[in-house]
């Protein structure tokens, strides 16, 4: 019976907690995590501009570096908005990748695609291993630019 009643106070909580944010404060909430998650994008591309370029290669491995790293951040930025307002917890470490992973495949497997291929794009070829092809890194900021947009 305790269960029971465990689960009713669970559940009243969450309903209290839903009600309390009202629909513009939401919006706000998205808005300002949306914001933040394209800063780090603006920057990772700015960032990117400054790296010579020999056709499709990008020269400078630093600054390919540097770039992947901020756009993967605010790829983390953006999903830590989202699952604030499906009510998930964010991770303790970003680092955690298995986390993002397997709360994604709870609640939206496509967007979870698309995390793995920013991810392994991103932080993996592009912090990393310090990928120069540009044809790659654009479909890591791509993918990087579509889970953000989850926040409109």
């Amino acid at each position: 019976m305790s269960n029971i009643k465990c689960h009713l106070f669970k559940c009243k909580n969450l309903i209290e907690n839903q009600l309390l944010m009202s629909i513009e404060e939401q919006e706000l909430f998205k808005k300002s995590y949306y914001d933040e998650a394209m800063r780090y994008i603006e920057n990772a591309n700015e960032t990117l501009s400054k790296s010579p370029r020999e056709g499709k290669f990008l020269l400078d491995e630093k600054y390919v570096k540097s770039a992947c790293g901020i756009a993967y951040l605010g790829v983390l930025k953006a999903l830590d908005g989202i699952f604030q307002l499906k009510e998930r917890t964010k991770p303790k470490r970003h680092a955690d990748v298995t986390y993002y992973q397997s709360e994604l495949a709870k609640f939206d497997k496509k967007l979870l695609h698309y995390f793995n291929n920013a991810y392994d794009i991103l932080h993996l070829y592009g912090y990393y291993r310090g990928t120069k092809s540009s044809d790659v890194l654009k479909e890591g900021f791509e993918d990087a630019v579509t889970i953000i947009n989850k926040l409109k």
